[in-house]
């Protein structure tokens, strides 16, 4: 692997009493897209912050290529931040907005005042920032936005405007806090497409801070997934949601939520639920509890019993348009179960007092009393021998 543009070392940082983040070691690779994802109060804005050196650590290193900032001010780690806030100055229109940074950058403090603008190096360096700024603004689709203020403006407009301002700085890393949590569904997708096709023509190595476990599978090439201030898993989308290393990275990615089930192990690695045995070679001793989870779309229901079937009561039908979710329960279980079906297969269970879940052979998974992965050499969801 080549040397990580962004590294994360090590990092640990408290408030008072209070530990935020434990031990935090997170490593990105030049142009890759990161996306941090957990519940509110996990730690993810702080460490984001902490990259940005807009809060030092208690502890651990902060490296960008190589070279540790740790100490260094924000202002000289060439990183652009985007907040959810947009922060753009309200008095500014969005061309000044986004020529700010180059004019701060280029321009000494005699060079700002108004009459410099007269002196031809002056007025070529304001050109040069001018066309900077129209070429952000023709790749954002904002070119006709440029001399408007921010009031005049909706929230995806202003965002796509503090997007430009990120993006014409030419940075080493674009840091993204929450940047769409503001915006209504739709402009959130589309603004959420806007995003990744700026990071694909930067090229520029991105964090992105979201809870929206929709926006980190969808626009990340890896996803770090932080609970209690600590980084749970980094892998790519498809491998957190299909492989999780631990129940509560599985319990928070996915939508609707997995179907957790507890059971204990019998002889011969089989584990069961309610005396019914829903999986073998779990690589459990005989007596252990292990925890099942059967994703929504894996989740079976059929109207003849067999051993390998759990009976469960269906209590309601939710229609989604291209799909349908049935709510089920099942005794002793206190989370209910939810199956993810098509429309008219749901329709077809409707009125019927008691169904029998399964899962899709192999898509089952399984985690200790700690709630770790448990290690098997094969799991056959409910397909067993006798299984109809």
């Amino acid at each position: 692997m080549s040397q990580p543009a962004i590294h994360l070392r090590g990092i640990g940082k408290a408030f008072g009493a209070t530990r935020v983040l434990e031990g935090i070691d997170l490593a990105v690779a030049p142009g890759e897209f990161i996306a941090l994802v957990g519940p509110s109060g996990c730690g993810k804005s702080t460490l984001l912050r902490i990259a940005a050196g807009l809060e030092s650590p208690d502890s651990g290193q902060v490296l960008l290529d190589g070279r540790d900032v740790t100490a260094v001010r924000a202002a000289d780690r060439d990183m652009a931040m985007v907040f959810q806030s947009y922060a753009l100055y309200p008095h500014l229109t969005a061309r000044q907005n986004m020529a700010l940074p180059l004019v701060m950058r280029r321009l000494g403090r005699a060079e700002r005042l108004p009459f410099a603008r007269l002196l031809p190096a002056v007025g070529n360096k304001l050109a040069a920032i001018g066309r900077e700024v129209a070429m952000a603004a023709e790749m954002l689709k904002i070119a006709p936005l440029l001399d408007r203020k921010p009031a005049q403006m909706s929230g995806g407009q202003r965002q796509r405007v503090a997007l430009g301002r990120a993006l014409v700085r030419h940075p080493r890393a674009f840091l993204m806090d929450e940047p769409l949590s503001n915006l209504d569904a739709a402009l959130r997708v589309h603004t959420r497409g806007e995003i990744v096709e700026l990071h694909r023509r930067a090229g520029v190595v991105t964090l992105y801070v979201t809870h929206d476990q929709e926006e980190a599978l969808g626009m990340a090439d890896r996803v770090a997934v932080m609970l209690g201030g600590r980084i749970l898993q980094v892998a790519t989308p498809d491998a957190i949601y299909r492989d999780p290393v631990d129940v509560a990275v599985a319990s928070f990615i996915g939508s609707p939520r997995i179907n957790l089930l507890p059971a204990r192990m019998a002889s011969g690695g089989v584990a069961q639920v309610n005396g019914h045995a829903m999986a073998e070679r779990i690589g459990a001793a005989a007596g252990d509890v292990v925890t099942l989870g059967i994703r929504p779309e894996h989740l079976r229901l059929e109207t003849a019993a067999a051993p390998s079937r759990l009976p469960v009561r269906p209590e309601r039908i939710e229609f989604l348009g291209a799909e349908a979710l049935v709510h089920c329960r099942a005794d002793g279980i206190a989370a209910g179960l939810i199956a993810r079906m098509a429309p008219e297969a749901a329709e077809r269970l409707r009125g019927l007092p008691t169904l029998h879940a399964h899962a899709l052979g192999g898509a089952l998974l399984a985690f200790d009393a700690r709630g770790a992965r448990v290690a098997r050499t094969d799991v056959s969801a409910m397909v067993l021998a006798h299984a109809g």
